[in-house]
């Protein structure tokens, strides 16, 4: 009953609810979960009550009951109506830089094979135009033909070759892709060191489109509260009336003096002080939940509830973890809430019960940043308690220690605690009943009601009576500050947007190294005009390049912000890029959203990242090019509408340096390799044109062409998309400099893909005209006695000629893979000496054997006929060993020679090179069985890492995850090997 309407919670049986006489009315349906705008009509007794209904008196399709079996309640919305259907949409689709590249090389292929197929067009005219060459016996042109259009027959061969070299677009390329996001994005889940042991919570990946993104980030928008900290707030000082307060065991002691000061505060608080309490243990929305129910009173209890219960087993929940550590805070000291019946609040003052009527709520919202309660008092009075953010409430107060709780605040914030202030006012019963009748008539309006609220709410709190000031702390959170300087080593620039005050927000980012103290720190606070905002900008820009050798942070609070972003985005920037760390805060979530924005449509160009735990982060999560969601306290919306969630701001350094790492070098070797192999696949099927007076025949069987990409290739370069680890994990994290060899998309450069490409041309002549000279006419090479005919032509004819060179290039093109491989797993070597090993039984069993169903019987015992020329096998290495050897000068000569610092990092490896393997990890997880799939737990019998159960490692393996303090990731899900995994 605490959310229905007086007139219905009376209804607590199914005879009173069928004599209920109500209409609901309710505005249209719209997808946001926290707007319900109603009203509920009763007639009693021939008279017509109207009431108010808001989200609170809203429960949502798929909510679960928790302090009741079962409620009465009627349907405002069904089926597709309902919110969360209406929420059920698709995210804004973001693109990956490496989705960017690869549609970009696409448009460059297409215009390759448009560029293939009309040169082809033309040389046939050109070269058939002669006299010899007009109708060759073998290609005699029909009647038909000679009298068709010039222009028709154009098309045709046009379109013939289209057909001929299409196989150059590599349109595998997006079902590998997808297929390596997919099943990568299950080692972010699987891994260990993402899983937080408190909350039972693993990393969640709710889009997989986007892990090669974790790799090129260079901006990360971070939110403060939940995210850097714990968010769970602990009560440690007070201002009341001008006097600062601390709680020392469960009393209020005044600044100066200790607990057991015979001037120290008493257990009976009178005056300004016991209002202060009351005012916070009765201005909130928190709910209580007894945990020991059966529980009878203790003789004597002090806080012993009217229902029988004992309030030392009360547990408060509060949406906001400010409220609850300040109703907590009160009752220690002997102000206890002790919970609501309808309307009725009831407080403990030292074990003396009052009961308070609430008259109304005035919800929180980030506009007012406050939120208030009207009650009525036991000796009937009324009174409006309100707390919020001290810009919020003190220019509406007008008594009080205005300048002294003001000072106050600020001491707080430096000392890094969150501040709220405390204010009341008592109205007379007339100001009452208008501000009764201003609330109604804005609350039971269908149109302009939020509007009409804000007007009602500014009405009613103004000329309040200041009481005091809070000061909660929010400690830190494990690792932030390494984690923070990780990045920062790594070349990403860190940012925290917060709503907190400037000096709170300060603090923070100094405790967490987000500022350093040698760190030259620049503000843009409180600028009122457009004049004064350009000013000081051009006075901050002017002092960075003075100062260029050291390293600056920027403060800078909303409303300055606003006014920068209006008429001096070009300066501001300027003034951001040149600072190594900046802080926002005063932030509104949509101007969150607008700082990312602003980074993120730079010139530049960067990727961008946020970070946050709250529905107030959303909207930057969902603006930046990677979102994600912290498992916090403050609900799942940011979870929801995330990329990716974790359970710690600390988990990020992992996602980022090492699964952003691999995922990223991973997809950028998988798409310039499968354009590599497409150009060798074509490339040679070109060249052939020119033999046969491009007469469009396939040097290729059918059968060939079909397979290539499907069977032949296709394996090793998704096993080598999905295990390769360029660098050991351990290094990546202890040298986050590496980060920066990969950023700016570097793997999928112009430069890196042309490389690609030509070595793909360099690779398909060699395969060409290396098998047309060694195995060509009149040369030494080809005396087996089965040749050459008496008439000195060649037995070997067009499809052998093609099948020499289609074998020369699977296998050319897999050890090309092999050669690319630095971590090998039996997964790799399995996939890539199968395939060529897949390749010869085919092509032995496909040429072998006449098949009844194919129309022509072309490639009937070509392959072996093939095989039984020495010379064909030494042809086939001779090619091999040209394409590959000066691949492996050049690694050679760079890696001794000229180094990179990735190169110099892959002969470290952690101690022993001890890793636990993909699915070892996940025997051992820590909870056993839930943490082990069905799939996962198959892999692990088929490949012997675990005992049938399940349950255990072997012993080979049983050693503490916390036996190397230095690496992070001893439990990371990054390999599947049994064998001992080798770097080359």
């Amino acid at each position: 009953t605490h959310f229905s309407v007086a007139e219905t919670s009376v209804c607590q049986s199914v005879s009173q609810l069928e004599a209920l006489q109500a209409v609901v009315e309710c505005q249209q349906p719209e997808a946001d979960l926290y707007r319900f705008v109603g009203r509920i009509t009763v007639t009693q007794h021939g008279e017509e009550i109207v009431r108010p209904l808001g989200p609170e008196n809203l429960l949502l399709r798929g909510a679960r009951l928790k302090n009741t079996k079962e409620i009465f309640g009627v349907a405002v919305y069904t089926g597709m109506e309902s919110k969360m259907a209406l929420n059920y949409k698709c995210k804004s689709q973001k693109r990956s830089a490496v989705e960017k590249s690869m549609n970009t090389f696409l448009i460059i292929y297409l215009g390759i094979l448009l560029f293939e197929a009309v040169l082809s067009t033309i040389l046939k005219y050109a070269w058939q135009a002669e006299d010899k060459w007009d109708e060759p016996f073998y290609n005699q042109k029909t009647e038909q033909e000679r009298n068709s259009s010039p222009i028709l027959q154009f098309i045709s061969d046009f379109l013939a070759f289209l057909v001929l070299y299409n196989f150059i677009i590599p349109i595998s390329l997006y079902v590998t892709v997808e297929m390596q996001k997919f099943l990568g994005s299950f080692f972010i889940g699987w891994d260990l060191d993402l899983y937080h042991e408190e909350s039972d919570q693993k990393a969640q990946v709710n889009t997989s489109d986007l892990n090669e993104e974790l790799g090129q980030v260079e901006y990360v928008f971070t939110d403060k509260t939940g995210t850097l900290t714990e968010n769970e707030m602990q009560f440690r000082e007070c201002s009341i009336n001008g006097t600062k307060y601390r709680e020392v065991n469960g009393k209020l002691v005044p600044e100066g003096m200790t607990d057991d000061s015979p001037d120290g505060s008493t257990p009976h608080l009178i005056g300004e002080e016991l209002l202060f309490l009351k005012a916070v243990s009765l201005c909130h929305t928190v709910q209580i939940s007894y945990d020991q129910p059966d529980c009878l009173v203790a003789a004597g209890d002090p806080f012993s509830h009217a229902n029988g219960f004992s309030s030392n087993h009360m547990e408060y929940y509060a949406s906001s973890p400010d409220e609850k550590a300040l109703v907590e805070a009160a009752k220690r000291i002997g102000v206890a809430f002790t919970g609501s019946s309808g309307d009725t609040m009831e407080i403990k003052t030292f074990g003396k019960s009052e009961k308070y009527k609430l008259l109304h709520v005035l919800e929180f919202d980030a506009d007012r940043r406050r939120m208030s309660v009207i009650l009525q008092t036991p000796s009937g009075g009324k009174v409006l308690f309100t707390k919020g953010a001290e810009s919020a409430i003190l220019p509406f107060t007008t008594s009080g220690e205005i300048e002294k709780t003001r000072l106050h605040v600020d001491e707080f914030a430096l000392k890094g605690l969150r501040t709220l202030v405390v204010a009341c006012r008592h109205f007379s019963p007339e100001e009452y009943i208008d501000v009764d009748r201003r609330l109604n008539s804005a609350r039971t309006a269908l149109q302009q009601r939020e509007e009409r609220l804000q007007e009602a709410f500014s009405y009613i709190e103004r000329d309040l009576q200041l009481l005091g000031a809070t000061g909660v702390e929010d400690k830190l959170q494990d690792k932030v500050q390494e984690t923070i300087e990780a990045l920062r080593l790594a070349g990403i620039k860190v940012w925290v947007l917060t709503g907190d005050k400037h000096e709170t927000a300060v603090s923070v980012s100094l405790s967490c190294g987000h500022f350093h103290r040698t760190m030259n720190i620049l503000e843009l606070l409180q600028q009122r005009s457009d004049n004064e905002c350009a000013e000081q900008l051009r006075r901050l820009a002017r002092r960075i390049k003075e100062d260029h050798v050291i390293q600056h942070g920027l403060v800078v609070d909303g409303a300055s912000l606003s006014l920068a972003l209006r008429e001096h985005e070009k300066l501001f920037m300027e003034v951001c890029k040149n600072c190594s760390a900046v802080l926002c805060c005063r932030m509104a979530p949509l101007q969150k959203a607008k700082v990312v924005r602003l980074i993120k449509t730079s010139p530049e160009k960067p990727i961008t990242l946020a970070i946050g735990d709250g529905a107030n982060d959303v909207s930057m999560i969902q603006e930046a090019h990677v979102g994600i969601g912290i498992m916090g306290k403050e609900g799942r919306q940011a979870v929801r509408n995330s990329d990716y969630a974790i359970a710690r701001f600390k988990f990020l350094a992992k996602l980022l340096l090492v699964h952003g790492h691999f995922y990223y070098i991973r997809i950028a070797t998988l798409v310039q390799y499968f354009f590599y192999k497409n150009v060798c696949f074509i490339t040679p099927q070109f060249l052939y044109q020119f033999f046969c007076l491009f007469s469009q025949q396939t040097l290729y069987d059918s059968v060939y062409l079909t397979l290539y990409n499907i069977c032949f290739t296709s394996l090793p370069i998704l096993v080598y998309s999905l295990f390769e680890q360029l660098v050991h994990p351990h290094v990546l994290q202890n040298k986050p400099g590496l980060y920066r060899d990969i950023s700016k998309n570097s793997l999928l450069s112009f430069r890196t893909f042309l490389y690609w490409t030509l070595l793909g041309f360099c690779h398909a002549f060699v395969f060409f005209f290396g098998s047309y000279i060694l195995m060509g006419e009149d040369t030494t090479l080809m005396g087996n006695g089965q040749i050459l005919r008496a008439n000195r032509q060649l037995m070997f004819g067009n499809w052998t000629f093609g099948t020499l060179v289609f074998t020369v290039m699977v296998i050319t093109v897999t050890l090309k893979l092999a050669l690319e491989t630095h971590f090998w797993t039996w997964m790799n070597h399995f996939v890539t000496w199968g395939s060529i090993a897949f390749y010869f039984i085919f092509s032995l069993f496909y040429g072998g054997i006449i098949w009844p169903f194919l129309h022509t019987q072309d490639m009937y015992f070509v392959f072996v006929q093939l095989l039984s020329s020495g010379s064909a096998w030494f042809a086939i290495i001779i090619i091999v060993i040209t394409c590959l050897f000066p691949d492996v000068v050049k690694k050679v000569f760079y890696r001794h020679l000229q180094p990179t610092s990735t190169q110099k990092s892959q002969s470290l490896s952690a101690p022993q090179a001890q890793t636990l393997s993909c699915m070892e990890s996940l025997c051992c997880y820590q909870h056993g069985q839930s943490g082990c799939s069905r799939l996962a737990h198959f892999l692990e019998q088929m490949t012997g890492q675990c005992q049938a159960s399940g349950n255990h490692c072997h012993a080979s393996n049983n050693r503490s995850w916390n036996d190397m303090e230095n690496f992070s990731n001893d439990r990371s899900i990054l390999t599947l090997s049994p064998i001992e995994a080798s770097h080359s």
